[in-house]
């Protein structure tokens, strides 16, 4: 039996997989919770095979609790589950000791294969994902290497960008600062080739598929 610990912000879904995982004889949900400290500590206390890591998570993202996770007990194997289809964050996930990413459009029988895989010791990433990369391949657009090399940090401040948030919000919602806000942005437009925000913007709206 596959011990699992679930991490989510949301009440519902940790309720909605806990029942459909424990209706399964092969696994066991043994802990479940809503931030991303909490998410750690359980894996400390429990040392659960399998983490259901949401990346939207507070006080810090998703991605942080799994890197800080991988190098505290990396005996359990990690599961990035989030509503972002985008490729570079699957990317970012896996990079940071993730082994595998499913999006929250995949169905209960994937979510299942992709426990039961790196559980295995395997690399797991949805059809969702892999379809995406295969379109992208097909279509090789400019621009993807350069998209690859923003951090996890940038790529949250381009989803904010992407919302009409202003520098002030953005450093609002972040909690940083205004000045680190810009730095940010100043960085973004040099890894981009880009000239100032409005070029980002229509970058951003040619290539959505891609960030």
């Amino acid at each position: 039996m596959i011990s699992i610990l679930i991490a989510d912000d949301h009440k519902l879904i940790r309720e909605t997989w806990a029942y459909i995982l424990n209706n399964d004889s092969r696994f066991k949900v043994i802990a479940s919770c809503e931030n991303a400290e909490e998410a750690i500590k359980l894996t400390r206390q429990k040392h659960p095979d399998v983490v259901l890591m949401d990346i939207n998570m507070v006080p810090f993202s998703g991605m942080e609790a799994t890197r800080r996770i991988r190098e505290e007990w990396p005996q359990s194997r990690i599961i990035g589950v989030t509503m972002h289809s985008q490729p570079s964050y699957a990317r970012k996930m896996m990079q940071i000791g993730a082994s595998g990413y499913v999006t929250k459009n995949s169905s209960r029988e994937e979510m299942m294969e992709a426990i039961m895989e790196v559980h295995q010791g395997n690399k797991y990433v949805c059809n969702e994902i892999k379809d995406m990369l295969s379109d992208q391949t097909a279509r090789k657009p400019t621009g993807l290497a350069t998209i690859n090399s923003l951090t996890e940090r940038e790529m949250e401040v381009i989803n904010l960008i992407k919302k009409g948030c202003s520098s002030k919000e953005i450093s609002r919602n972040l909690s940083i600062s205004l000045k680190t806000v810009e730095a940010h942005r100043h960085n973004i437009l040099k890894k981009l080739n880009l000239r100032n925000s409005a070029a980002l913007v229509n970058f951003m709206n040619t290539r959505s598929t891609y960030i």
